[in-house]
């Protein structure tokens, strides 16, 4: 099966936009509420290993979005870490 050019563009876009809105929408969230407890620090560190994986082979087959899309997931799910980390401590004080 063929896929042109203007159709792979689109699934990669609403491929990426997808899975990081969820982590969008989890920052803001925890941003507001000032709390991350829900969040398993375990499962975002297993999510960011997974996520660096497939950065490094979307570098080994030149895939822009695969690179794209993980980079921000990342970025994101360190945020969400960092967050978790500071407002967990908050917490204790």
């Amino acid at each position: 099966m063929e896929i042109d050019d203007i159709l792979l563009t689109i699934l990669g876009t609403l491929a990426g936009i997808l899975i990081l809105s969820g982590w969008v929408q989890q920052i803001m969230k925890g941003y507001q509420t000032k709390s991350l407890k829900d969040v398993s620090k375990y499962l975002m560190i297993l999510i960011s290993a997974g996520a660096a994986l497939w950065l490094l082979y979307g570098f080994i087959v030149s895939d822009i979005f695969i690179i794209g899309t993980n980079l921000a997931a990342i970025i994101l799910m360190m945020t969400v870490l960092i967050m978790k980390k500071r407002y967990d401590k908050s917490k204790l004080v």
